[in-house]
Formats: C-alpha cells, structure tokens, sequence
C-alpha cells in the first residue's frame, strides 16, 4: 500500500492571464472542481487569470464546488454578452478569427489613446465583475489565498493584491491593457496590466502557502510554431513576449534555486527545505493556443469561448488521469528542463 502524505489532495494555482484564451482556464477550473478529489490552498492570477480565481473564490463561498462551476459559467456568458458592440460579428465559432470589419477598425482604434475613443471610461467588464462578485464578503472569509498581479504604470513595479486586498479596481487593474483601456487608479496608484510584471508570480505560492504541489495553467504557448514576418505578427509576437517574459525568469531561477538546494551539502534553511518540498504540475494547450491568432483573446462568441472550455476540459481530464497520483509524492514535469 502506498503511503499517502498528510494534505496530498491539496494544490495552489498558477493562472496565467491571456484575454478571451482565459476560457481554457475556465475549463481546466470546470473539471478539476467536477472531479473533486484536489483541494485548492492558493491561486495566483494575472488578467483573465485573476479573474478566473476571484471568480472561483468567490463561487466556493457561495456554494462549495457545485456554486463556484456556476459562478465561472456565469461569468464567462456575461462576458460573451457584454462587449459594447458584437466582436463575434463574422467570427469563426471553432478558430474564434475575427471578421475583416472588425479587425479593421481594432486597427484604428489603436491609432488613438482610450481617453480619446472612450472618454467616459465605459468599461463593461467592470459592470459585470461588479454585479456577479461579493467582495466584502469575499475580503472577510474566502478560505483561498488569492494573489492577483498588477503593473505600477510609472515604476513598472510588481503589485500583488491579496485577499483582503481586493475590490473591483483591483482586479481591474490586473487586466487593464492601456492601448484599450483608462489607467487605473488603486488608493491613488496608477495601474495597468499585471502581464507586465508577472503572468503569473509564483513566488507568494512558494513562501505564502502551504500545499507542496502546484498547478500551473499556462495560455502562452511556450513554444510558437512559426517565426512572424508581417508587422502585425512581429508586433502581436511583441506583446506575447514581453508578458511571458518575467514568469519564464521566475521560474528558471526557481528551477535553479531548487537545483542548488538539492546539491548543497550543508544543513539546509527554511528556504531550503520549502523549495526542494515543492512540487510543480502543469496543465497547458501549446497546440492549441499557438495555432490561434492573437486577435482571439478579444473574441466575445459565446460558441468560442465554450470551444476553449471544453479543450480546457479534456485537458484536465488527461492530466488527472496521467498525474494525479503524483499530487504530493513528486513533480510530474521538470521545470529545470521546460524552463531551462
């Protein structure tokens, strides 16, 4: 019989943010909530992966598993159905590309600030998180710990917003794109995007939790299948780096700090220990999310987004298959090897 450690059902979350693709993630949460068998300690989101986790935060406090599965389905159609004007216009239901039309006039839009073409600072997604999340309640008895990234606009500094942190500028400002979005403000600060900074952090899973196995859900393909060549792919791949880029640094460096710690010959530190106690999982559709235009994660088709959830299902359900026994004994993927 194989000895089962103390709390080995017990997993922290690393979501990555990446627009509408963030229905994957959706789908992932689905399954592993619908299996039952893992418990959540900590999730740490970015973007449409901050989301994901308040959302599914709050959804346990309302009603255990069952309430946070109909609290992300919830949130995702009322995303579907928000947009100020149709994105999903001629869109592909199965590869989510946008209409000519559409992409025409996203290209214009960013030929002006968002204090030009949205002066009043219409934001649906701040209607929708405000109507569908309790975050007073959320503040005073979410059992998760809940880190979720922001960008100090004029430092460029890392801000994570824990539990009782968060309101809705909070988790705003965790997806606040400022080519499309006004900046926003938190206690007076100015904030944009936490891809900039962290997509996910890892860290505060590490140091701040205690479950020994962690879960990423990566959106950004670690591998792209082609070099760009036209300027709207150089610019789009651009983008794709520069948010990929601190979490890769991250986790080399975690990768290398374990390395040390399992070759050091002295007695080991708190630090230490921690770090060679972790264990890291994966969850990612490199496939998939890398055949999908960058021009997707604004895709608000329903059809879409409910595509992405049920790849983000299967998804989870092979990986439960393959690795959930490893929960608690050992990593199922290399870190030092991936993230080399």
């Amino acid at each position: 019989m194989l000895f089962t450690p103390r709390h080995a059902n017990r997993v922290s979350l690393a979501l990555q943010g990446g627009g509408a693709h963030g229905a994957f993630t959706w789908g992932v949460l689905d399954a592993l909530l619908e299996d039952g068998r893992l418990e959540f300690d900590g999730v740490s989101g970015t973007s449409a992966g901050a989301m994901n986790a308040v959302v599914l935060a709050d959804g346990l406090e309302r009603g255990g598993r069952d309430g946070a599965r109909e609290a992300l389905r919830r949130f995702w159609e009322a995303v579907a159905s928000a947009a100020p004007f149709d994105l999903s216009v001629g869109a592909d239901a199965e590869t989510g590309t946008l209409a000519p039309g559409i992409r025409m006039l996203l290209y214009w839009a960013r030929q002006f600030s968002p204090s030009q073409l949205n002066p009043f600072d219409i934001n649906p997604l701040r209607d929708v998180i405000s109507a569908q999340i309790d975050f007073e309640r959320l503040r005073a008895t979410s059992r998760l710990k809940l880190f979720v990234a922001a960008t100090h606009a004029n430092t460029g500094r890392l801000r994570l917003f824990r539990t009782h942190e968060l309101s809705v500028a909070a988790l705003l400002a965790s997806a606040c794109l400022p080519s499309i979005h006004h900046t926003i403000e938190v206690d007076g600060e100015p904030y944009w995007d936490g891809g900039y900074s962290a997509n996910p952090a890892i860290f505060p899973l590490v140091y701040d939790c205690s479950a020994t196995d962690i879960v990423l859900v990566l959106l950004s393909p670690l591998l792209h299948g082609q070099t760009p060549h036209s300027a709207e792919e150089i610019r789009a791949r651009q983008m794709d780096l520069a948010f990929n880029a601190t979490f890769l640094r991250e986790m080399r460096s975690l990768a290398h700090a374990r390395e040390y710690a399992s070759r050091s010959l002295l007695p080991l530190g708190r630090l230490e220990r921690r770090l060679k106690r972790v264990h890291f999982h994966l969850i990612a559709a490199d496939e998939l999310l890398s055949q999908l235009a960058t021009e997707t994660k604004l895709t608000t088709s329903l059809a879409f987004l409910e595509m992405l959830r049920e790849r983000g299902r299967a998804h989870a359900a092979d990986w439960l298959e393959a690795h959930r026994w490893e929960i608690g004994r050992r990593s199922s993927v290399d870190i030092g090897g991936v993230f080399h």
